[in-house]
């Protein structure tokens, strides 16, 4: 017998074996620095997949496909409570794969942005418009009727290296979206921010979205870690000092993205992953400031970090990985208790600025013609090939044709940070850098003068 057919009958055993994932979803709400079920009042972990289908570029939207009831199928066996989603459709129905997720106890942290809706690099302040609220607002409504919504990502890596100038207009995007849900939600649904792991600017980015008026900031936040490799160890791949860094941090934090594939390769050339970290994350020293993770990712795709093989007939097929982590899931329980949460603490003071980190403490306001979307609601969703936010500067703002390039889908870095945000076609970010910080820094000055001109 194949190890493929091994590995096969093994999954065919069934969840019987494993952990089980509860079979019912309540809202989840925050208190202090952990997320809690509404109804038992137990605490709730992040055990988890990122899951996108296609890669985070790719057109399909999972929630919306006809294979989501073979995925939950297998999120089952995996034992998990959590998918993450990069990007949706939101004029699809999603009934039935949020239904059936729901039914199998797994909820859903989603990002509003899309390939072609997203807070460019580039120029924040041109594609922080109304096309762009309207796609976010809309997608809001989508979704906000799902008890299984966990919660949403206003932004993912769109900082990924020492240039943060564009974060400024993510947390305006981040004030906005919590503004919409107070307004138009019967229930409040957590908003967040995924950061990529940049050590030169990794404490100030937390402490940025932590900081200010509470209506301002983020209500959770996450990095998309890697720095666990292999048969590595609290100390080696740096968790402790994360856990040290962030002792007092007063919101939930989680890994939305972790697994590190720079590991000893199989003779299927595959990475042996063997998830040694899934015992650390969920052990008595991270929960007191960590509530959990999600591994990247779901299905294989070119950058050999897929746990399940889709085949051109869309039949899946687990791998060895797959098994691995679904043994390592089921052996390790949540701790007891509260698990040591911190049940109340105070806002982060605001960073200052410096060669690695540059942003606005004082936020910009609305773009005038989304108000009427803030006081009325979103109305129609225009889907993924609606209208796009990405303009060049030379348009002018009521241009509602798309000059934005779908960009190329890109491989998982090595085991420091990762790269699933979505760019502006109008100019690459790798022209940004710790030298280049200042003159971004006064495009972007100059460019919301010029938008305060034109008419939204």
């Amino acid at each position: 017998m194949g190890v493929a057919n091994i590995i096969y009958a093994l999954f065919l055993l069934g969840p019987s074996i494993f952990l089980k994932a509860t079979a019912q979803t309540h809202p989840i709400v925050i208190k202090g620095n952990a997320f809690f079920d509404s109804k038992t009042n137990e605490r709730f972990y992040i055990r988890g997949v990122d899951y996108q289908p296609g890669g985070s570029s790719s057109l399909v939207d999972p929630l919306a496909s006809r294979s989501c009831k073979k995925d939950v199928e297998i999120f089952k066996k995996l034992g998990i409570n959590t998918v993450r989603v990069y990007q949706v459709d939101n004029s699809a129905d999603h009934d039935k794969c949020m239904n059936a997720l729901s039914e199998a106890g797994i909820y859903v942290i989603l990002d509003l942005n899309t390939y072609r809706h997203s807070i460019s690099r580039a120029h924040p302040a041109l594609s922080y418009n109304k096309v762009y609220l309207q796609h976010l607002f809309a997608t809001i409504d989508a979704f906000k009727g799902y008890d299984n919504v966990l919660g949403f990502f206003s932004g993912n890596e769109v900082v990924n290296d020492e240039d943060t100038t564009a974060i400024t207009w993510v947390k305006a995007v981040t004030r906005d979206v919590k503004a919409y849900i107070k307004k138009h939600s019967d229930r409040h649904i957590p908003v967040g921010y995924s950061a990529a792991d940049v050590a030169e600017n990794r404490l100030q980015l937390a402490h940025y979205f932590n900081c200010g008026d509470e209506s301002e900031r983020a209500d959770f936040y996450a990095f998309n870690m890697y720095e666990w490799c292999g048969y590595s160890s609290m100390t080696v791949s740096g968790y402790y000092d994360r856990i040290k860094e962030f002792s007092n941090y007063s919101i939930p934090l989680f890994l939305s993205e972790f697994g590190c594939n720079t590991v000893e390769i199989n003779d299927d050339t595959t990475p042996n992953r063997p998830f040694t970290e899934i015992e650390a994350i969920y052990s008595h020293d991270m929960t007191p400031v960590f509530s959990g993770g999600l591994v990247y990712e779901y299905s294989a795709e070119p950058n050999h970090y897929g746990l399940v093989v889709i085949d051109k007939d869309d039949e899946r097929r687990v791998s060895r990985n797959f098994i691995t982590l679904m043994k390592q899931y089921a052996k390790t329980p949540n701790p007891k208790g509260d698990g040591g949460y911190k049940k109340a603490g105070s806002p982060s003071k605001c960073p200052a600025n410096s060669t690695q980190f540059n942003a606005w403490e004082k936020l910009p306001e609305m773009p005038e013609g989304a108000k009427i979307y803030m006081e009325k609601g979103a109305g129609e969703p225009l889907g993924i090939e609606g209208p796009t936010n990405m303009w060049s500067p030379f348009h002018d703002g009521d241009d509602d044709e798309s000059t934005s390039r779908r960009p190329k889908p890109k491989n998982k870095p090595s085991n420091v940070t990762s790269t699933t945000s979505y760019t502006s076609g109008m100019t690459s970010s790798s022209e940004s850098g710790s030298s280049k910080i200042g003159v971004a820094f006064c495009q972007a000055l100059f460019i919301t003068v010029l938008i305060a001109t034109l008419s939204f």
